[in-house]
């Protein structure tokens, strides 16, 4: 099926996973795992791969169903969107996790660095080939960026957060690499602690970013958001790190706009960049409109041109009932159709 030129739809990552894969009520009543979360999985260690590869077509095939045009893999082999990286570095004691606080302001267990961080093997690329062998639509993939594994970490090896943040860079860029190779279309970084530790971020985010982006072509992303809904409810005025995304060297920004309401004047400032506008709200359960889904797409098109604008919703689906994440894609998918009208005057 071919892409819709103008106005493609996608998703940010994460995708609902089955009652039967994952005890739903552990995954709802943690913080987000920063290491390994083995409790979460229903499905005994032995058969676990073939029903996590089950459970990621259920996904790629409810993302088809529903019309979207870049789908990713739902994320269905992950505890949570960062851990499964960044726990399978060098460098990091699985044995004796450090801690760090959330960005709700509570303690959580991370990953301890111990020593030099690096990537020693693929630990994404199965996914990629799995994903793209079973579906003809264009594709992406995600993995958590420099910045925030490093938030997500105790640091008791690297002289500064910097340096450790450079060693992920690295480690990153290593990955993306074989993605690309693989024939990925687009990979996302998911960075919410630039928003989350913006100060930090202004000295040395957009310096790991670039350097984890090194070399690699083709379309690259960058997520941005105020955390889950099921997690962080209350929603800032606007972003306090974004405009100084212009200068990384990703092709694509993500933000959430839906549950928000954000102002999106501030646009204007990311020239060149395509927009990954998120206008599915996940806090509400109630399905959208497509008329809804329309209006929150039209409110950017004073500010971007509808060639650089990908309609998504506002962050990964994890926590919300299937069947609701399949109705929000679907109107998702209708509500950019309306607008895909309207601009180029093609039914």
């Amino acid at each position: 099926m071919p892409m819709n030129a103008v106005l493609p739809t996608t998703v940010v990552g994460s995708y609902p996973q089955p009652d039967w894969l994952i005890d739903r009520a552990n995954l709802k009543g943690r913080l987000p795992p920063r290491v390994r979360a083995r409790e979460i999985w229903r499905v005994a260690e032995n058969f676990l791969e073939a029903a996590q590869d089950d459970a990621t077509l259920i996904a790629i095939r409810d993302m088809e169903r529903a019309g979207i045009d870049i789908i990713s893999d739902g994320e269905m082999r992950r505890e949570s969107y960062s851990n499964r990286f960044s726990t399978a570095l060098s460098g990091i004691d699985i044995d004796k996790p450090g801690t760090a606080l959330d960005r709700t302001g509570h303690h959580n267990p991370v990953p301890r660095v111990a020593g030099p961080v690096k990537r020693l093997k693929p630990v994404e690329l199965r996914d990629v080939e799995f994903l793209r062998r079973n579906t003809d639509r264009r594709t992406k993939i995600t993995m958590p960026g420099p910045f925030t594994m490093t938030q997500q970490a105790q640091n008791d090896y690297y002289k500064d957060e910097e340096e450790l943040a450079m060693a992920y860079a690295a480690a990153v860029n290593a990955e993306m690499r074989d993605m690309k190779a693989a024939g990925i279309d687009v990979i996302q970084l998911d960075e919410p602690y630039l928003q989350a530790r913006s100060e930090k971020a202004k000295k040395y985010g957009v310096k790991a970013i670039n350097r984890a982006l090194e070399g690699i072509g083709g379309e690259t992303a960058i997520h941005l958001c105020f955390g889950y809904a099921h997690v962080v409810h209350e929603r800032p005025a606007g972003y306090s790190f974004l405009l100084e995304l212009a200068a990384t060297s990703a092709t694509q920004i993500s933000i959430e706009t839906a549950q928000s309401n954000l102002d999106l004047a501030v646009l204007k400032d990311l020239p060149g960049k395509k927009i990954i506008l998120g206008v599915i709200n996940l806090e509400d359960p109630r399905v959208e409109t497509a008329e809804i889904v329309a209006e929150r797409i039209r409110r950017a098109l004073p500010f971007v041109g509808p060639d650089r604008i990908i309609p998504a919703p506002d962050c990964g689906m994890k926590y919300i009932a299937r069947d609701i994440a399949f109705a929000k894609l679907k109107a998702l998918a209708e509500g950019a159709a309306i607008v895909r009208r309207e601009v180029t005057g093609k039914k």
